[in-house]
């Protein structure tokens, strides 16, 4: 069964070293608190990817990033000293807080602003092409790992209003102009539009 997350960050992680390897690459992340609950072969969002730990010693976690994940989602980009947003996978019983959210990003949205908003932020971002079809206006979406609502959708660019306590407890109140974020749409709009394109009604 593939890991659930619900898209509430649990910590900032801290991005130790992103080494290239043969077929992909390897990112030490240094996050204590989700190193103590994980064992290797658990699953941990990273910034909103579904990553497998292949390693939890001394607060630092371990993964390997096939070059799939590393085509769709802007991990790659990630520098030593870059935060994270971290969420372990749910466990049964866990309340859902968020919304239903796999860890199979859809693509790199690209962020036109951040600006104040009383006393939080709107987030503007231009998604990647076709995207825009699974974004309504009050729907969800997963922003680098982030649950969130959609305020205003209007072609490929999108508006998400940010709470400050988004803005401290995760990385989106860093984000800036030009950077790349990990979206992923809501699984329950996908699923509605792949079974009307298997009725031959897309438009």
């Amino acid at each position: 069964m593939s890991a659930v997350f619900t898209g509430i960050v649990r910590e900032l992680g801290e991005v130790a070293s992103v080494e290239p390897r043969e077929g992909g690459a390897r990112l030490l992340v240094r996050a204590p608190e989700t190193a103590a609950r994980t064992a290797v072969g658990d699953s941990v969002s990273v910034n909103g990817v579904c990553l497998t730990a292949t390693g939890a010693v001394d607060g630092t976690l371990a993964f390997d990033a096939v070059p799939e994940t590393l085509d769709r989602s802007a991990l790659a980009r990630l520098a030593p000293g870059a935060a994270v947003n971290l969420e372990p996978a749910l466990r049964a019983g866990e309340p859902l807080g968020g919304h239903v959210v796999q860890g199979h990003v859809d693509g790199v949205a690209t962020v036109v602003g951040l600006a104040p908003e009383g006393d939080g932020a709107r987030l503007t971002l231009d998604l990647p092409r076709g995207l825009e079809r699974l974004c309504v206006e009050k729907g969800s979406i997963a922003v680098d790992g982030v649950s969130l609502t959609v305020a205003s959708v209007e072609g490929a660019r999108i508006a998400i209003a940010l709470v400050p306590h988004t803005l401290a407890a995760t990385t989106l109140g860093r984000l800036e102009a030009g950077d790349g974020v990990n979206v992923e749409a809501d699984a329950l709009a996908k699923h509605v539009e792949r079974l009307l394109k298997s009725r031959g009604r897309t438009d």
